[in-house]
């Protein structure tokens, strides 16, 4: 008995000793009774809802793994995600959807269940991507004025996160442009190669905007460029360090395996290679995978066949299982980080601009009765952290 009190004695005061120890290392932050604010956590598991406020607008409900209806992002808060991406447009005149107010809504709906925010400024009417970096409408008339166009980026993209600011809705993490492997702000097709005195002199405008508000706000915001495809970071982010691109804290890349030069063997050797030669962090900002190859509307499916991984079958357990290796391939290499690309793109009566339905619709996180697939428990890998 004596042994027993001595034992029971030794871990009272150990337990004392680090719960001061953990009082005096927290003595800097602020305390709050709201138990959905966001944590520190030592990876990312993203979520793009960019679609979700269209999706239910259009007729979606979501369902949990258990068949029961929920606000999705209380599916994703559940499942374990800790990161949700928004994509915002200029002035998208085809739409009513990925603009400020849609924006705005998405950023709401993640904090209120204590989700952090990563916003991605496309600096486009509409989609940017590695053969599109089409300049808003309204800064046509500076396109060859880099001096003016650069105080154009730097006015909206501060006065966005300003207005953000007011609302207490500034992200964690701010995307300087989406997929910029051509230089941004141009008209019609891509030129090559990029003007990196043009190119560098924008973006470092945004850049400069971050922090200039998180310095007025006394809001720790994070600065992340995006690249599509691990191959092209490699060469991208060289020529940007030489042109004076390097005040940024985020690495982001697209991956793909289909439009990738890397597969699930060797893409490990290109993230670490990023890592430690610029040493930024790194997160997979978008990737997918088929849970099956049928097609539930007149939308044509992007992900094809050709997709597939092989052990990975087109089904909810591949799904997973892709999720779960690429977590560790990038987990292994450095990486911080993966965001699932539109898991909440589902099929519903509304078109896109090319056809009726969702070109995701066998690649969502949400089968075609809108429950829940398998791939949703890649999330829980959040709660080991």
């Amino acid at each position: 008995m004596k042994l027993t009190k001595l034992i029971y004695l030794l871990n009272l005061l150990l337990f004392s000793a680090l719960a001061c120890s953990s009082d005096t290392n927290n003595t800097n932050q602020d305390p709050t009774d709201d138990d959905t604010a966001p944590i520190e956590d030592s990876f990312y598991y993203g979520a793009d809802l960019s679609y979700v406020n269209e999706m239910e607008d259009c007729g979606a409900t979501y369902k949990d793994a258990n068949g029961v209806t929920k606000d999705p992002f209380t599916i994703f808060q559940e499942a374990g995600t800790n990161l949700v991406r928004v994509r915002l447009w200029h002035n998208p005149t085809w739409t009513n959807y990925s603009n400020f107010q849609d924006v705005k809504e998405t950023i709401q709906r993640a904090k209120a269940k204590g989700m952090d925010v990563l916003l991605d400024f496309h600096y486009s009417d509409t989609w940017a991507d590695p053969s599109t970096q089409e300049i808003p409408a309204a800064w046509i008339n500076e396109i060859n004025n880099t001096e003016a166009l650069g105080n154009l980026l730097y006015e909206y993209t501060y006065d966005t996160l300003e207005t953000l600011s007011n609302d207490n809705l500034l992200p964690e993490i701010v995307q300087v442009g989406n997929e910029i492997n051509g230089m941004i702000l141009q008209q019609g097709e891509l030129v090559w190669p990029i003007d990196w005195t043009r190119n560098s002199h924008l973006i470092n405008k945004g850049i400069e905007a971050v922090r200039d508000i998180s310095i007025a706000k006394n809001k720790d915001i994070e600065i992340m460029l995006h690249i599509a495809q691990p191959e092209n970071g490699l060469w991208w982010f060289e020529q940007a360090t030489n042109a004076g691109v390097t005040d940024y804290d985020w690495i982001g890349l697209s991956y793909y395996p289909i439009w990738s030069d890397y597969n699930l063997s060797n893409v490990g050797s290109a993230l670490s290679t990023l890592i430690n030669t610029y040493n930024k962090r790194l997160m997979i900002v978008e990737t997918a995978y088929p849970f099956t190859m049928e097609n539930a509307d007149s939308a044509n499916n992007i992900l094809g066949n050709d997709a597939l991984v092989s052990s990975y079958p087109a089904s909810q357990e591949g799904q997973l299982g892709y999720l779960n290796q690429l977590q560790s391939i990038v987990e292994n290499a450095g990486g911080e980080g993966i965001v699932y690309w539109e898991p909440a793109w589902v099929s519903t009566s509304c078109s896109t601009q090319w056809a009726q339905g969702s070109h995701w619709d066998n690649a969502t996180l949400f089968d075609h009765n809108y429950q829940a697939t398998l791939g949703m428990q890649f999330y829980n890998g959040s709660q080991d952290n």
